[in-house]
């Protein structure tokens, strides 16, 4: 038990480039500890937990699955609950809660997707040419993510976090936007659908404009999405319902697709460079994937205005932590 207590106070130092070095070991987590331990050796030291070894984990286990109930329904995505609120209020460095952070908003949305097909609240032909720029370029940013220094990122992140809850404050979604004419990119692809909407029961049509535009836009998302692990669920329903024209819900459930191939990408860049911790990642994700398939579900019938507030709440104290933590005044 001293053991995993140690291990656990050893992930608070940065990683070092050796421990990046190194592959993720997920049947051998204690292989990955003790090597990091020499490296961290010169770095301040920082006193063992004096909690039972398995308060961590079980604390991780109950707040990723509320994270994920939330977090479908307003198709943000669970990294990007996840990071700031793991990073900011629990003993882990960063670059292990932004690993463990794709693996979350890849299990939730694995976990919620089979219920969105079927539901027809998502649509592969409108989330595969999407997520496909958006992976290439979250490689990048999980490669720029992990040279930067962590406090630098951590200070980024608490920006981008006060960003999305700014934007979601102001930006005036659209239940079911009106698109007059299709462009000639989406009429190619055979971007259009049908939903029955489950509030209403009520069978609607739709179709997207401004194709090329979005798939710049998703290039620059899979960027933030890899630099922060955060997924960016929370800019792709924006860019998808504001900017493209795509019913709300189907904008939420489509995310959660376009999620599950951008995050995969980006996650094996921090395996590799062993930034992925399994006593972090994997209560993580088993809570998540519990909590996503509850929040699939919900989808249908909960307003979204009331998911909305829950997360911007939730969202706005993360922020202001993370970016106080970042600049060293809430450490």
């Amino acid at each position: 038990m001293q053991f995993l207590n140690n291990s656990i106070a050893s992930s608070v130092q940065p990683a070092h480039p050796t421990v990046r070095g190194l592959r993720a070991a997920w049947w051998m987590p204690a292989i990955l500890v003790l090597l990091a331990i020499p490296a961290l050796a010169a770095d301040s030291v920082v006193p063992a937990s004096t909690l039972p070894w398995w308060f961590w984990p079980m604390a991780l286990f109950m707040t990723c699955f509320f994270i994920g109930i939330v977090a479908v329904p307003a198709g943000i995505g669970g990294g990007t609950l996840f990071v700031p609120i793991i990073g900011g209020f629990f003993p882990f460095h960063l670059d292990f809660v932004r690993g463990a952070g794709l693996l979350v908003a890849l299990a939730s949305a694995l976990a919620a997707g089979p219920m969105l097909l079927r539901g027809g609240l998502s649509s592969l032909r409108l989330a595969l040419p999407l997520a496909l720029l958006a992976s290439m370029s979250s490689i990048v940013g999980a490669l720029l993510g992990l040279a930067l220094p962590a406090a630098v990122i951590q200070t980024a992140l608490g920006l981008i976090v006060l960003g999305i809850v700014t934007l979601m404050l102001f930006s005036k979604k659209s239940e079911f936007p009106h698109v007059a004419q299709p462009d000639r990119l989406s009429s190619a692809l055979g971007i259009h659908g049908v939903f029955v909407d489950g509030a209403s029961g009520q069978a609607i049509n739709w179709q997207v404009h401004r194709t090329p535009l979005g798939l710049l836009i998703f290039l620059a998302i899979g960027v933030m999405a890899g630099m922060f692990g955060i997924g960016a669920g929370w800019a792709n329903v924006p860019a998808l319902n504001l900017l493209m024209g795509a019913p709300l819900k189907v904008s939420a459930g489509t995310s959660g697709l376009v999620l599950s191939l951008v995050d995969s990408s980006a996650a094996w860049v921090y395996l590799n460079r062993g930034a992925v911790l399994p006593m972090i990642a994997v209560p993580s994700v088993v809570g998540m994937m519990l909590g996503a398939r509850i929040g699939a579900r919900l989808l249908h019938v909960l307003k979204g205005s009331v998911i909305r507030k829950m997360v911007i709440t939730l969202l706005l104290f993360a922020g202001i932590r993370a970016l106080l933590k970042g600049l060293g005044v809430w450490v």
